[in-house]
C-alpha cells in the first residue's frame, strides 16, 4: 500500500513542519510512498528498497563535502526512494545547491522542512494508515487468489483466470513470456499516457516462465494490483505448466543467465550457452541496468537488444536488470549500435546503465557482467549510459592499486595543478584531463569545454608551468594522462 507525496504533505505530523518542495520534478506529488523513514547516517541508500519518503534533520549533511552531499543524493535516487526530506534550522541553514543539483538531474523530489517537527510523530501517523491499509489489500488479494484457484479447479483457461484477477483488483492483466508474446489478456490495459504497470514474475519450477502486467487505471490501487498479483503467482505458474510449459530455449536463457549473475564455472556456461542460443565461442557483451521500474523496463530493453545485436537473454531481479548480448562477426559494430540504442531508452529518473567489456566466448559472460557493474559503482560517473571500456584503466586501478599508492602517483604527477585548483578554484585538472582524452587535440578540446581556442592554449600554458614543461613527444605524457584518470577515483 502507498499515500501519494502530496497527500503525505498535508497529514497534519508532516504539514506543521511546513514543507516546501524545492525542485520541479515532473509529477513528484503523484509519486506513491510505501513507507516513512527517518535517518541521519549518510549510507543508508543500501538498507532502503524504494519508494521511501526519507527524513533527515541534516547534521550530518552539514559536515561534508558537496560532493559527498551529491553522492548522497545520487545514492539515495538509484534506490528509488520517493523523496527527500530535509529539515533546515541552525545545523543547515537550507539546502544545499550542489544537492538540487544533483536531485534535479537525478529526478529525485527534495522537500524543505522549515519549522522542526518530531520525526517519530510523523512516522507513526503516515506508517499507521500504510499498515492498516496493507492489511486489507492482502485480504483482498488472498480473496483474488482463492478465486482463481476456483476458477482454475473448473478448467478456467489463462484468459478466465486473468478475467477473475481483473475484476478483483480492478486492473487490467496481462500473462507474458519471456520473449515477449502475450500468452492471455483480460480488463483494459493502460496506454503510454494513462494509468500505471505493475510487473511480477510467474516462475514454473524456479524457472521464469511469464512476467504478469498489471495495468492500473489512474483512479486504481496500484499497491492492492501489487499484492494481488504476488498472491496470484503460484495458481498461474499451475496454468502454465498445465497447458502451456516454457521452451527449452527460454528455459536456457533464463538459467544461463543466473549461472551467469553467480558466477558459475566456465564449463556449465559451455554447456548452457549453446542451448540458449549462444555460441560458446562467440562474442558477448554483458548489460546492467539498475532501476526502480526494472521488471517495467525489460520488454523495452529486450526490445533493443533484438534490434541491435544477434541474440540475447535478459534476467530482472529486484532494482537491477541484466542482459547479456551475443555480437555477430562484426561485434564492435554491434556492440556500438547496442551502446546507441540504450542511450535512446526512456528511463525512470536516477536509473544507472552499463555495457561490459566485450568478451570472447560465453566463458567470459561473468566477468563482463563484473566490469560492468563496477563501473556503475565508479563515484564520478554521470547519468546516462555509461561504456565499461571507456573506463578500463579506473577498473584496473580500482581492483590492483591500493588507494595510498594511486594517490601517491597523482600527487607526485599532478600535485601542483591539484593545489592551483585548490587555491584559485581553476579547473585546470579538468582542462587538462579534456585535452589529453582528446588526443592532445586543442581545438577539439576547446570545443568539449566551450571555450576560445586562445584561452584554452593559456590555459594549457599554466598547466605546463606548474607540471614541468609541455608533456608531448616525452614519456611524461602517459604518466599525466594515467594520473589524470587515477585523480577522479
Amino acid at each position: 500500500m502507498s499515500v501519494l507525496l502530496g497527500e503525505a504533505l498535508t497529514y497534519s505530523s508532516l504539514k506543521a513542519a511546513e514543507p516546501l518542495l524545492l525542485n520541479e520534478v515532473p509529477g513528484a506529488l503523484d509519486r506513491p510512498v510505501r513507507w516513512v523513514h527517518s535517518s541521519e547516517v549518510l549510507d543508508i541508500a543500501p538498507l532502503l528498497n524504494g519508494g521511501e519518503l526519507l527524513l533527515s534533520g541534516g547534521q550530518a549533511l552539514a559536515g561534508v563535502t558537496a560532493e559527498r552531499q551529491a553522492g548522497y543524493v545520487r545514492d539515495l535516487a538509484a534506490r528509488g526512494i520517493s523523496a527527500l526530506a530535509l529539515e533546515t534550522g541552525p545545523a543547515l541553514p537550507g539546502v544545499p545547491q550542489a544537492m538540487l543539483d544533483e536531485a534535479q538531474a537525478a529526478g529525485l523530489p527534495v522537500i524543505e522542512l522549515r519549522q522542526v517537527v518530531p520525526f517519530v510523530g510523523v512516522m507513526q501517523e503516515i506508517n499507521s494508515l500504510l499498515v492498516s491499509e496493507s492489511v486489507e489489500q492482502l485480504q483482498r488479494g488472498d480473496q483474488a487468489s482463492h478465486a482463481m484457484a476456483a476458477e482454475l479447479a473448473h478448467g478456467g483457461g489463462l484468459d478466465q483466470l486473468l478475467a477473475v484477477l481483473a475484476e478483483k483488483a480492478g486492473v487490467g492483466a496481462r500473462l507474458v513470456s519471456p520473449s515477449g508474446l502475450t500468452l492471455g489478456a483480460a480488463g483494459s490495459l493502460a496506454t503510454d499516457d494513462v494509468g500505471s504497470v505493475t510487473s511480477v514474475d510467474v516462475p514454473v519450477r524456479g524457472v521464469l516462465a511469464a512476467r504478469l502486467e498489471l495495468h492500473v487505471p489512474d483512479d486504481g490501487d496500484s499497491g492492492l494490483a501489487r499484492v494481488a498479483g504476488e498472491r496470484s503467482v503460484d495458481i498461474l505458474g499451475l496454468a502454465l505448466m498445465q497447458r502451456m510449459p516454457p521452451g527449452l530455449k527460454e528455459l536456457a536463457g533464463t538459467e544461463l543467465m543466473r549461472a551467469i549473475k553467480s558466477g558459475s564455472q566456465p564449463w556449465q556456461l559451455q554447456q548452457l550457452g549453446p542451448a540458449a542460443g549462444f555460441p560458446a565461442d562467440g562474442a558477448v557483451a554483458a548489460v546492467v541496468i539498475r532501476t526502480s521500474g526494472a521488471g517495467h523496463l525489460r520488454s523495452a530493453v529486450d526490445e533493443v537488444l533484438n534490434r541491435c545485436v544477434a541474440h540475447s537473454a535478459s534476467y530482472a531481479d529486484n532494482a537491477e536488470l541484466i542482459a547479456l548480448a551475443a555480437l555477430p562477426g562484426d561485434a564492435r559494430a554491434a556492440r556500438n549500435a547496442l551502446l546507441e540504442g540504450l542511450r535512446a531508452l526512456e528511463v525512470p529518473g536516477g536509473s544507472a546503465l552499463s555495457v561490459g567489456p566485450l568478451g570472447m566466448g560465453i566463458e567470459n559472460a561473468p566477468w563482463s557482467l563484473a566490469e560492468a557493474r563496477r563501473t556503475l559503482d565508479l563515484p564520478f560517473l554521470v547519468a546516462g549510459v555509461a561504456d565499461a571500456e571507456a573506463y578500463a584503466v579506473e577498473l584496473l586501478a580500482g581492483a590492483s592499486l591500493d588507494p595510498a599508492i594511486r594517490e601517491g602517483f597523482v600527487q607526485r604527477q599532478l600535485g601542483a595543478v591539484v593545489e592551483h585548483d585548490r587555491l584559485r578554484r581553476s579547473g585546470l585538472l579538468a582542462t587538462l584531463t579534456v585535452w589529453l582524452d582528446s588526443g592532445c587535440n586543442t581545438a577539439q578540446a576547446a570545443r568539449e569545454m566551450h571555450l576560445e581556442r586562445q584561452s584554452m592554449h593559456h590555459r594549457l600554458q599554466r598547466i605546463f608551468e606548474l607540471c614541468g614543461g609541455d608533456p608531448r613527444g616525452t614519456g611524461r605524457l602517459v604518466a599525466l594522462h594515467l594520473a589524470t584518470r587515477l585523480a577522479r577515483l
